[in-house]
């Protein structure tokens, strides 16, 4: 007897947990071939600034339009990884507003390119005063005629991205690209149930996985970077915000909670904040399946480009 029930719960194990994540494994997966500007097609001048606060050198690359302005300018706030100045997405984003009349200054992360600084050791405070440092270089640079100057964040950048303006008096406005708007431990839990569910798991077993699997990511294989960022909740900075915002999702990403986030922002009745969802997109806010290959969709991009015009 006790044998057959070994055996039932044996086949039970693997058609719940083995089969579902083999089939996954053996599906064929999806090839797109995407489309976005490359490093070798914009102009920019390399620049360094000094971060008071922190004590720390900063570069990053700067783009400005032709013309004698004056005009809005932005600076991109990174997410949650070292950033790389080939990055496509970020690229497409900048040479578009470029292209509009906008000045764009994309500063390397801490600790990544020409930055000084550990970005994975350093909280999200510590990382808004990089932001605020640039800023405060675009201000004070006495070669360009500034009318305005904003906050683009992508991802943790779009996250911390009001926590950004309340750091500094001169930020206008802010641009929250993909950065939920739920506690810091909410998305990563999120994230890692679709993670589970992508390699296959059935839904109610990767949710009840990405409860030890979170904390596993917390306090042993990623402690130092979580010890760092806390419990990061970013709806209080909401809250208060003084100055227009335009916070765009994915309803397709598998990072964020898109419809959560866009419900609590929805919920706050600050007529600062507007949101807009996307179908058919992902994190990136990338073209949908069908309809091309943009590593941002256009609609994406038009949007930005007409907040910041109006703002």
């Amino acid at each position: 007897m006790n044998k057959t029930i070994g055996a039932i719960l044996a086949v039970i194990f693997l058609l719940i947990l083995v089969v579902p994540v083999l089939a996954a494994q053996l599906r064929p997966t999806e090839s797109r071939d995407w489309e976005g500007v490359s490093l070798d097609e914009v102009t920019y001048e390399e620049v360094q600034f000094f971060n008071e606060t922190e004590q720390i050198r900063l570069a990053g690359m700067l783009f400005v339009p032709e013309g004698s302005g004056p005009f809005p300018a932005v600076v991109f706030a990174h997410g949650s990884a070292p950033s790389f100045r080939g990055n496509r997405i970020i690229l497409t984003e900048a040479k578009h507003l470029l292209d509009n009349g906008i000045v764009v200054l994309v500063p390397d992360k801490r600790g990544a390119g020409g930055s000084e600084g550990d970005w994975e050791t350093a909280s999200f405070e510590a990382l808004g005063t990089d932001a605020v440092a640039a800023v405060d270089y675009l201000l004070a640079r006495d070669d360009l005629s500034i009318s305005r100057v904003g906050i683009i964040g992508a991802s943790q950048g779009g996250h911390i991205s009001p926590l950004i303006a309340s750091q500094s008096d001169e930020i206008d406005f802010i641009v929250n690209l993909s950065g939920a708007s739920v506690p810091i431990q909410e998305t990563l839990l999120y994230e890692e149930k679709q993670n589970l569910r992508q390699i296959g798991f059935l839904p109610v077993v990767a949710d009840l996985l990405a409860y030890p699997s979170a904390w596993s990511i917390r306090e042993v294989r990623q402690k130092t970077f979580w010890d760092a960022i806390g419990d990061f909740d970013p709806l209080p900075y909401w809250q208060e915000l003084d100055v227009p915002a335009l916070v765009l999702f994915g309803l397709e990403d598998t990072n964020v909670p898109a419809l959560e986030s866009e419900a609590r922002l929805q919920a706050l009745n600050n007529e600062n904040i507007t949101v807009k969802v996307y179908e058919g997109s992902g994190h990136n806010l990338e073209t949908p399946l069908g309809q091309g290959n943009l590593v941002v969709r256009q609609e994406v991009l038009d949007d930005i480009l007409n907040f910041i015009m109006s703002n």
